[in-house]
């Protein structure tokens, strides 16, 4: 009996194992598939690369260029090879110093059937021709629709016998860090190539007003420009733009325009043939800490006010100081978050615009005006009797010297006609002022968000703030015309 207890055993044993082996093995799988699942490591992109290829383009442009250089062109004036260059020019006549053709190339993408493409200014800017190359073999040449330097993006336009194959614009805002894209182009002119990463970065900023970049670490090089950027559902997230390179090659680092960005500025070159972005006409800078504590307020977020000039915000009532908290139903982050939700908000619309005022919460409606106007036209001032001069005394407070204005002042630092306010003329460098950028030629204008003109008027405003147990006292400072605030401690040691 015992031996039979025990084969018994051995013989139930077996099939146990067998099926915990088999169970386990199963479970490892579906881990891995999961896993890779979760990462979406696609097998392959050559399904998606064969799609949308016939979408993307090669574009060849011509310039008409000037004539050869003079020597001094090539090398500095009395150089002992100036005479060389001379020469040499002359031995190859008059023929070098004809108008000459210079070619470019780029990429860009079909966004219609009817013939719509979209590539980077910089690629077709100054271009007499531009030549389209198709993923088929055929070219046609085009027509320039619209450019917007701004954001650096060119609709273009091609006449084709039978309807284009195209791709659509996907919502950049749904991409993640992690995800992965697949960029095509004609880069360093070898053609149709692709290229496959992850987005490494969003909302970047290079160096515009409306910057919305994607930075991703697919290989991007010169010829990429105006290529698209796909995400795995074959939709374009970004327009690849610039990349980050000590040596002009990829290393890792490309910046694509985020798609919400472009679909913008098309709609409007398609409409229009340019952009038509909203204008509130105000002068902003960020609410740090310091400025946050020297206006009582309990964050940082928001846009402050420096200076309302011509404009539809002077119209509707905006102050300097203002803080602007919310714009037409939306949430004011900071200053460039300000900046985008005006320039994509429609011209001629009356928005809401809530604002803090020395503490209070005040809505305003403002009627837009158009910011491209804004740019081209300039609104002159006319002269205006001065005031009597201020004694020139001087006041040494907070780790400056300053002074009422005068003639000299006024002419030594460039303040302009009319002037007001007291003259920064030494600043400490030991300074918290200095160490916050005021320097010599500044002048303050404001005190606690109030005109100052005098030294009591100053040292008033300082007292009030003390008073009201404030630790630093907000400075409107002006520079070259242009205003900020400053934020400078005031608490007595």
């Amino acid at each position: 009996m015992k031996s039979q207890a025990i084969a018994l055993t051995r013989d139930t044993v077996t099939p146990l194992r067998l099926f915990w082996i088999s169970t386990l093995s199963v479970f490892l799988i579906l881990a891995q598939t999961l896993m890779v699942s979760a990462r979406g490591a696609p097998e392959s992109f050559a399904d998606l690369a064969e799609t949308i290829s016939p979408s993307v383009v090669n574009i060849t442009t011509s310039t008409t260029v000037a004539g050869r250089m003079g020597p001094q062109g090539i090398v500095p004036e009395g150089s002992p090879f100036e005479d060389f260059f001379r020469d040499f020019q002359n031995r190859n006549g008059p023929e070098g110093d004809q108008p000459r053709r210079s070619s470019a190339l780029g990429s860009g993408f079909v966004i219609s059937e009817d013939g719509f493409i979209v590539t980077n200014n910089h690629v077709i800017e100054g271009a007499d021709e531009i030549e389209i190359e198709f993923f088929e073999g055929f070219s046609l040449p085009a027509k320039l629709v619209g450019t917007d330097p701004t954001t650096d993006i060119a609709l273009l336009k091609v006449e084709a016998e039978t309807p284009l194959k195209f791709v659509s614009f996907g919502d950049s805002n749904t991409a993640r860090v992690g995800d992965w894209v697949m960029a095509m182009g004609n880069p360093l002119g070898q053609g149709f190539s692709v290229s496959a990463g992850i987005v490494s970065a969003r909302n970047r900023a290079l160096s515009g007003s409306y910057d919305d970049y994607i930075q991703t670490d697919a290989a991007i090089n010169r010829g990429n420009s105006g290529g698209p950027l796909f995400n795995m559902d074959g939709d374009v997230i970004g327009v690849n733009t610039a990349i980050l390179s000590p040596t002009g090659g990829s290393i890792g680092i490309g910046f694509s325009m985020a798609s919400n960005v472009v679909v913008r500025v098309v709609d409007q070159l398609q409409k229009y043939g340019e952009t038509r972005r909203g204008w509130l006409g105000v002068r902003i800078q960020d609410v740090t800490e310091d400025v946050a504590e020297a206006m009582g307020l309990e964050g940082t977020a928001g846009a402050l006010i420096t200076d309302v000039p011509d404009g539809p915000a002077k119209d509707a009532g905006l102050l300097s100081g203002d803080v602007i908290l919310k714009f037409d139903g939306a949430d004011v982050e900071d200053t460039r978050g300000l900046v985008r939700q005006v320039g994509n908000t429609e011209v001629g619309k009356a928005v809401r615009v809530v604002v803090n005022r020395e503490g209070q919460t005040e809505t305003i409606m403002v009627t837009l005006g158009r910011r491209e106007e804004a740019e081209s036209s300039s609104v002159p001032t006319g002269p205006t009797e001065p005031e009597e001069e201020a004694a020139p005394e001087t006041l040494d407070l907070l780790g400056l010297s300053l002074s009422a204005v005068t003639d000299e002042l006024t002419e030594e630092y460039a303040l302009g006609e009319n002037a007001e306010g007291l003259v920064v003329t030494v600043v400490d460098e030991d300074s918290e002022a200095f160490e916050k950028g005021l320097r010599a030629g500044d002048l303050i204008t404001e005190a606690g968000q109030s005109p100052i003109k005098s030294f009591d008027e100053f040292e008033e405003k300082i007292a009030e703030a003390r008073e009201a147990g404030r630790k630093s006292i907000l400075l409107l400072v002006r520079r070259s015309g242009d205003p900020r605030f400053v934020a400078l401690g005031i608490e007595e040691n």
